[in-house]
């Protein structure tokens, strides 16, 4: 009883943070898109999110321009993430949604792709080997074993910045004013800075 009381007040005080953070993370997507191939990068070079993107599909990824998390009024219920593309040349849409419904009958609900012709990188047609990005991305997973959907959603989507630097962090021994001193980039180094406090 005691614990079931204390998840609901850990996830009344998660709540009450997602709806106080929703403008800094709308100022954060803004700078995001200033920065060059973020999204990318940032998912190449996440420990598990990188293990399921075939060198097929990073250019496709290339165009993922923004993510976005919805909690459902009652978190316990579920959540929406959506992902947004510029234009390419492998699909017509600009949103791909997921929505997950955690309640009695838990399912998953999604945008169906429009692929152009002989772009379809969602069937693979090897149903042994794990799914890849866009082949996750264009089917209703169980919600119970997605994986990928809490990666993105706890992990990747609170902080993507932590994947973006990997490398230049690994390097400089997470001094980011280091970052600062390389006239190259100095631009985008500057976005990345301020964009820190929206973290």
């Amino acid at each position: 009883m005691y614990c079931e009381i204390s998840r609901t007040t850990q996830l009344q005080v998660e709540q009450k943070y997602n709806l106080l953070r929703r403008p800094q993370y709308e100022k954060r997507s803004e700078m995001i898109k200033k920065i060059p191939n973020f999204w990318c990068t940032a998912f190449l070079n996440h420990p598990q999110l990188s293990s399921i993107i075939d060198e097929s599909e990073e250019q496709a990824l290339a165009h993922l321009t923004n993510i976005e998390v919805d909690e459902f009024d009652d978190i316990k219920s579920g959540f929406r993430l959506r992902f947004f593309f510029s234009q390419n040349e492998f699909f017509e849409n600009e949103k791909i949604e997921k929505e997950y419904n955690l309640g009695d009958t838990p399912s998953t609900t999604g945008t169906t792709i429009r692929w152009k012709e002989g772009k379809n990188l969602g069937k693979k047609g090897d149903s042994s080997s794990p799914l890849s990005f866009f082949e996750w991305l264009s089917e209703n997973v169980d919600p119970a074993h997605d994986d990928i959907a809490e990666v993105i959603k706890d992990d990747m989507w609170p902080n993507p910045l932590q994947y973006y630097l990997l490398p230049e962090m690994e390097e400089t021994g997470d001094d980011f004013e280091e970052l600062i001193d390389d006239e190259e980039g100095l631009e985008e180094v500057w976005v990345l800075y301020q964009f820190q406090s929206y973290l």
